[in-house]
């Protein structure tokens, strides 16, 4: 395919191929599930022994089915690994114990291993470990063994392994091991014989499949990273139907949307359906794949008749009568969270439209916008300067041009969203709900659902909304503020880690919390640049729960 991917590319306005399979960390998609991956690897690395003097020890199991991105979330983990740590990887596990540890030994640079015999021993390896290990304790680091296909590891393998981890000092371990592998690993840790082992895991998770949504949501990351300006070339029913046919695993919708793409290219299609994906499926995958049930109308009716009198038959069984109202069933009642604020009664909702369509509605002016989304955070409407307004209630405007969907979610709360067509001035609409397929905006008293693919064309990351800074926080130097805003800010970070212990005194941004700050981002999402700013806080309030407007995810 060589020789036809620069037309295949060009043909759709592609700078770079955007379904490779190899794992590179440019396109990995952060889904929900992809977010928490990474910050339990982060989380198991730098988590604080008893004495708060390094990492705990023991393993992080990352699992997963084959191609769900374990690897590339791994690369991205390598990525953001701190200075003064290091770092062996080891990709093929199918190794002896003694190989094993000489395959360490090299990751870690460990230059000879002293022996007196004529080929080392198990001793000498493990000997050279623990220097290396005690020397670099001494030095301030800590070292990492990530072992990717852990499921192939050999039972005596996996016990050396777990005697590693008794390499310590009277503080602190002084090897963490991440195991990366399928779901078979998982399985293997539940036998008797590494029960040892098992109970040394501080930390694991499994990625599941991407959803429906996610799917769609992968295909148009990938393919923006890849350079494309235009609309996704992927048509509504393609898409479901690359979800379907590839399980919403990623290297599969790699595979399946790359052979796809380039069917289009040679029929010259700039527009792909399901037909395009069928044929490719069955060129990628080698079997042809199941047709979608299909039932003519006449069909169907008698379908939904034959359902319809087996649920009355049923419900006749039970002593009761199907053509009328059931009584009402007492429920629990829920009690509404505080922080998510009700959609206004006189707002009328609509049925998916287009938003081409609102773009004429919405207004070009900021400050009207901010006075419209003024309500769903319980502010009075003003007609003046509503930022101004909000400041008598504690409250900051925000404004970013480069937030991400999956970061929009996660931050989970009203705001604007900027669109524009071309190079047209932007117009803004209020957000007050998004659920894994569609947005709903606010215009007015009226309410109008949108799909995600749609909004997507004309939103380029552009959002505002307000947000509550600290007590002390200083609004001239990113990372401002008072001692007591950076010990509360200790005190949160602490609560968050699990740590009952009281913080001790931040008189500032020192390097150690500047450290807990940056992890704190990494997980969530964030650039870890270590300085709390506004999207910091607005996520630390998410994670704590604290009382401000949320953002539905369902629509109402």
């Amino acid at each position: 395919m060589g020789c036809l991917e620069p037309m295949y590319l060009q043909y759709f306005g592609l700078t770079q191929e955007p379904f490779s399979i190899a794992p590179d960390p440019r396109y990995l998609f952060m889904s929900e599930r992809h977010r928490e991956a990474l910050a339990h690897l982060l989380y198991g690395v730098s988590s604080k022994d008893t004495f708060g003097s390094g990492a705990a020890g023991g393993f992080v199991l990352l699992t997963g089915d084959i191609g769900a991105g374990k690897t590339t979330i791994c690369r991205c983990f390598l990525e953001q690994v701190p200075p003064g740590c290091h770092v062996a990887y080891i990709f093929n596990p199918k190794l002896t114990v003694i190989e094993l540890l000489q395959t360490v030994c090299e990751e870690f640079h460990i230059a000879a291993v002293p022996t007196t015999a004529a080929l080392p021993t198990l001793k000498n390896y493990i000997d050279a470990l623990n220097a290396f290990l005690l020397q670099s304790h001494a030095a301030g680091q800590s070292c990492i063994l990530i072992i990717d296909e852990a499921q192939n590891l050999q039972a005596d393998v996996l016990e050396q392994l777990r005697l590693l981890t008794n390499l310590e000092t009277n503080a602190r371990k002084l090897l963490q091991i991440v195991l990366i592998g399928q779901p078979e690993l998982r399985r293997m840790l539940e036998r008797p014989e590494l029960e040892q082992l098992a109970q040394r895991v501080i930390a694991r998770f499994h990625l599941d499949s991407l959803s429906e949504a996610e799917s769609t949501q992968y295909i148009a990351h990938r393919l923006a990273v890849a350079g494309l300006a235009g609309p996704v070339p992927f048509d509504r029913a393609a898409l479901q139907c690359i979800h379907q046919l590839a399980c919403g695993i990623p290297r599969r919708i790699n595979l399946l949307c790359g052979r796809a793409l380039l069917g289009a290219w040679a029929h010259g299609l700039y527009r792909i359906d399901r037909a395009v994906v069928n044929q490719a499926a069955t060129e990628v995958f080698g079997v042809k794949p199941p047709r979608m049930l299909r039932v003519s109308s006449g069909a169907n009716a008698y379908w939904m008749a034959g359902l319809f009198l087996l649920a009355c038959v049923a419900l006749a069984w039970w002593g009761l009568d199907p053509l009328q109202p059931s009584k009402p069933v007492a429920k629990p009642r829920a009690v509404p969270s505080p922080a998510v604020v009700p959609t206004p009664v006189a707002s009328v909702l609509k049925p998916l439209e287009s938003v081409d369509a609102l773009l004429t509605q919405l207004p070009a002016d900021l400050d009207a916008a901010w006075g419209a989304l003024a309500p769903s955070w319980q502010l009075p409407a003003s007609e003046s300067d509503p930022c101004a307004e909000a400041a008598v209630q504690q409250l900051q405007c925000y404004r970013t041009s480069h937030l991400t969907l999956p970061l929009l979610r996660q931050l989970g709360r009203p705001g604007l969203v900027g669109l524009r067509r071309d190079t047209g001035p932007p117009v803004y609409a209020v957000l007050v709900t998004l659920d894994e397929e569609v947005a709903t905006l606010r215009v007015g008293a009226h309410l109008h659902r949108v799909r995600l693919s749609d909004l997507g064309r004309l939103w380029n990351g552009d959002f505002a909304t307000y947000w509550r800074a600290p007590n002390g926080y200083s609004l001239t130097a990113p990372g401002g503020g008072t001692p007591a805003m950076f010990q509360e800010l200790a005190r949160q970070l602490s609560v968050l880690d699990g740590n009952t212990l009281p913080s001790r005194d931040a008189v500032g941004l020192d390097a150690a919390l500047k450290e807990r700050v940056r992890d704190f981002q990494r997980a969530h999402g964030l650039q870890p640049d270590g300085q709390p700013g506004p999207l910091t806080f607005m996520q630390l309030e998410r994670s704590l729960s604290a009382s401000v407007p949320r953002l539905p995810t369902e629509q109402p």
